[in-house]
């Protein structure tokens, strides 16, 4: 029998080639997920790990899934504001559980990259395009852009985009639609499922399906008048049913226990300078790290960087493809995304121009928790499809008897996707878990109402010990941490990084940054002191690897006396003074 490239053939192997690129992009951290981390790290990956482990506990122990205690102990964290993918952590559990967190948060990056290329292929090859390579390369560039590869060191919840083509394409077919009140009902479960694992994302989508369909509508304003009737009916139904389904979380989230009402201003600030669009990602073959120092706000969102070559193609196929209904709507969306992206103040180069419009939109409901950077990723997605159809195009004219045109495409090809062809994310290594934790010698210690008190105190800047908490599935409860809360604690204030200010927290934190001891007098340690009793300490654990762990070790013996080594650190136990009444 001969064998045959059938499309169900073809189609697994452009999926298998989305699989292998994705791991190639992860190999290095699949050397060791626990001792290794992009390079360009921030805390991110310990808050994911955190959040991983606490699916767990949602799981195994029916924990309530939108707010916790197990960490900023005792105000806790409002997880619904805080993004904790409950909809792809819950589904790791067993992963989690056999392999631990830091295998389940590389499994996601990898998982969320080829399959956010497998699912724009799947619709775009199904829907949009009849050439299986058009499909193919509108996919790719979905997946392995320079942003999603820059928020693969970070945000597996970013790079989880699955769900949305099949949200966009169902919005596009209730414009049409003989069944809305059906096609309502699907929409309003896959909107469910994207809101768990990415609210922003999933706004992103609305705002993108809005002014994509208003700009077809100014173009062809006859189709209004058969489209509305479904699309009302449609959303009308969608909106009932998710409604529903999410009136509760969100309630938590904006109502509930430490909800906070917009974003920090360092984030809200966060916009694309011009020269990004033209230059490679970091992550790239032809990137540069230090020439995109200044062009992002950080390298987990380089969230435009498409390079000359590529910047040009689309600009030159939206030219070609002018006479397209589809191609201008393309167009407007994108550009007025990009334009957004800029951020209140336009640059270039990191030299401030004017004001951007974004400063008249950033003060509204919902996009006042809007990082507008992020904008770009909507601009990737429009490229992509404009990559797709360009491709279909070029194949079919070469099909005609231009055979020279399919030569052309793949050079253009080429020469536009090399230069932001994906690499490997660079890694660091970081400290293990203490075997005092791993070995569970902390468990004679603390109570169930009670913390462990890791030094440095859990912060922004220091999150190890939120995989030490993960690393147990937060069997253990910790002060501080990683997260957005409101300023001070107090419920419906603007959100911040971090819990209450904590005066033992910013002390130690110092000392470990400058390797200073200081010199503590009765009133401050009398104030330190009733900070351990607010969070119920058990015990205060310094890792022996700790980075200046000898003036940190000084500095917790002014405050609560000497301490003793066990296994792989320092412990002291202080449950009898923070057990006296304040």
């Amino acid at each position: 029998m001969r064998w045959r490239w059938t499309p169900r053939r073809q189609d697994l192997a452009v999926y298998g080639v989305f699989l292998l690129a994705a791991l190639w992009v992860t190999s290095r951290i699949w050397a060791d997920p626990a001792g290794r981390v992009a390079s360009l790290y921030s805390g991110d990956p310990a808050q994911v790990q955190f959040f991983l482990a606490h699916s767990v506990r949602v799981v195994l122990h029916g924990e309530f899934p939108f707010y916790t205690e197990q960490f900023n102990y005792p105000d806790g964290v409002n997880l619904m504001a805080n993004t904790a993918i409950l909809a792809l952590g819950i589904p790791m559990v067993p992963v989690t559980l056999l392999f631990g967190p830091a295998v389940s948060f590389v499994t996601l990056v990898a998982l969320g990259l080829a399959g956010t290329a497998a699912a724009w292929y799947h619709v775009l090859s199904r829907h949009v395009v009849r050439v299986r390579l058009a499909a193919a390369v509108g996919g790719w560039f979905c997946g392995f852009s320079p942003a999603m590869l820059s928020h693969a060191n970070w945000h597996p919840n970013i790079i989880s985009q699955f769900l949305l083509p099949f949200i966009v394409w169902r919005v596009l077919v209730l414009t049409r639609s003989s069944r809305p009140v059906r096609d309502g009902v699907l929409l309003a479960l896959l909107v469910t499922v994207q809101a768990f694992i990415n609210e922003e994302i999933l706004l992103f989508s609305a705002l993108a399906c809005g002014v994509f369909l208003l700009a077809v509508l100014a173009q062809r304003r006859r189709l209004w008048s058969a489209a509305w009737r479904p699309l009302g009916a449609g959303l009308a139904v969608c909106a009932l049913l998710a409604g529903a389904l999410l009136a509760y979380p969100l309630f938590i989230q904006f109502a509930g226990p430490m909800a906070y009402h917009g974003l920090s201003d360092a984030v809200r600030d966060y916009g694309n300078d011009i020269a990004a669009f033209f230059a490679p990602g970091s992550p790239t073959l032809g990137g540069n790290e230090r020439a995109n120092a200044n062009l992002a706000p950080n390298y987990s969102e380089e969230n435009a960087f498409f390079g000359w070559s590529l910047s040009l193609l689309a600009v030159g196929i939206v030219v070609w493809l002018r006479r397209e209904v589809v191609v201008r709507a393309l167009a407007v969306t994108g550009v007025f995304f990009a334009v957004l992206s800029l951020g209140e103040r336009v640059s270039w180069w990191d030299r401030d121009l004017f004001t951007g419009p974004w400063d008249l939109l950033v003060r509204l409901p919902l996009l006042d928790a809007v990082v507008p950077t992020r904008f770009g990723l909507i601009t990737t997605v429009v490229i992509s499809v404009l990559l797709a159809l360009a491709v279909e195009r070029t194949w079919t004219l070469g099909a005609a008897g231009q055979p020279s045109m399919r030569t052309l495409t793949v050079a253009g090809l080429v020469l536009a996707l090399l230069p932001i062809a994906p690499l490997p994310l660079k890694v660091t290594t970081r400290p293990a878990v203490p075997a005092f934790i791993t070995a569970d010698r902390w468990r004679s210690y603390v109570g169930p109402d009670q913390t462990l008190v890791p030094v440095p105190v859990p912060s922004m800047a220091n999150t190890h010990a939120m995989r030490w908490a993960a690393a147990t599935n937060l069997d253990f409860k910790i002060p501080g941490g990683y997260f957005l809360a409101p300023r001070n604690g107090v419920t419906g204030d603007p959100g911040r990084f971090g819990g209450r200010p904590s005066g033992i927290g910013g002390l130690l934190e110092d000392v470990a940054t400058t390797g200073r001891t200081p010199k503590l007098d009765e009133r401050q340690r009398r104030r330190f002191l009733d900070e351990l009793r607010h969070w119920r300490a058990a015990i205060v654990v310094l890792p022996l690897r700790q980075q200046n762990a000898e003036p940190l070790r000084r500095t917790v013996e002014q405050l609560v006396g000497p301490g003793r080594q066990e296994l792989d650190v320092w412990v002291w136990d202080v449950r009898t003074l923070t057990n006296q009444s304040a």
